[in-house]
């Protein structure tokens, strides 16, 4: 893999990780067009890599938001944590069993099989993708509906919305396309949380979980390719740090049109972005991708 293909693919993650049209489905898309394997250790690694990247532009960006917002008072800062450990617990229970059932029926006849072999899988991207969609699609009409109703007031997240959030994050982490970003922050604004707040809660819950994500991956390959050497192991990893740091700087641009968007009502758009992608992912697996 070349040092263009890790700047390129960086780029793609940087701009579509903080977009609520699923990065990861776009970068498997751009690994294939390419001729990379999505599914192979290292790539893998270079996808929860380019994800640390997006989430040290997440902190950079959301960083004063949070001070106002959760480290205001102790009292502030005990709810915050606590309603943020509610959802990631969600998140890993539902991800994780779901990773299980699909291990254990899908690729029960596949030796050592992981559910990341399923992740250049086109054909399960192109669903996801239009799940996303619609889900963000249903949330951006109802806001636009329900526009000028109680103007004014804020909507903090509580224990069910959390919940709720923490339980469809779990879905994203399986199925590539079904947007992270896009899933949550729908699901909290259907929840009747105030927009502003449901953006500020998702990255924060993202900021979470991409450690975890990037120390699986990271043991997924050391076992895959049993790495005992220092240089192989620098080897490895030294694309994934380059394409971090011009995901973070993508990832911040991608931010400021994210916002901006989700603000003056225009979530609905990524909606229908969505399901444009879906169809283009399910006309490139028709001819061979």
């Amino acid at each position: 893999m070349s040092l263009l293909n890790v700047i390129t693919l960086a780029i793609i993650q940087g701009l579509a990780e903080l977009l609520p049209v699923s990065s990861s489905a776009h970068v498997i898309v751009a690994e294939k067009l390419m001729g990379l394997d999505p599914a192979s250790p290292p790539m893998t690694l270079l996808l929860v890599s380019l994800h640390t990247g997006t989430m040290f532009a997440v902190i950079a960006y959301f960083w004063r938001r949070w001070q106002d917002r959760y480290f205001k008072s102790a009292e502030a800062f005990k709810k915050s944590i606590g309603l943020l450990v509610l959802a990631t617990i969600l998140t890993g229970i539902v991800g994780e069993t779901c990773v299980k059932i699909i291990e254990k029926t899908f690729l029960r006849n596949q030796p050592h099989a992981q559910i990341e072999d399923l992740f250049s899988h086109l054909e399960l991207i192109a669903p996801a993708l239009a799940a996303a969609g619609i889900l963000i699609l249903v949330a951006g009409i109802m806001e636009k509906r329900n526009r000028g109703r109680d103007s004014g007031e804020t909507k903090e997240t509580n224990i069910w919305p959390a919940a709720v959030i923490g339980i469809v994050q779990g879905l994203s982490l399986p199925f590539r396309g079904f947007s992270r970003s896009g899933a949550t922050i729908s699901t909290a604004m259907l929840a009747g949380v105030a927009k502003s707040e449901a953006e500020t809660f998702s990255f924060a819950l993202a900021v979470i979980l991409t450690p975890v994500v990037v120390g699986r991956e990271a043991m997924r390959l050391i076992q895959a390719e049993r790495i005992t050497d220092t240089a192989h192991l620098a080897s490895a990893v030294f694309p994934s740090l380059l394409g971090a740091a011009f995901a973070f700087i993508a990832g911040l641009l991608a931010l400021k049109w994210l916002t901006r968007w989700l603000e003056s009502g225009r979530w609905y758009l990524f909606g229908i972005y969505c399901l444009i992608a879906s169809a283009a992912v399910t006309a490139l697996y028709r001819i061979g991708y």
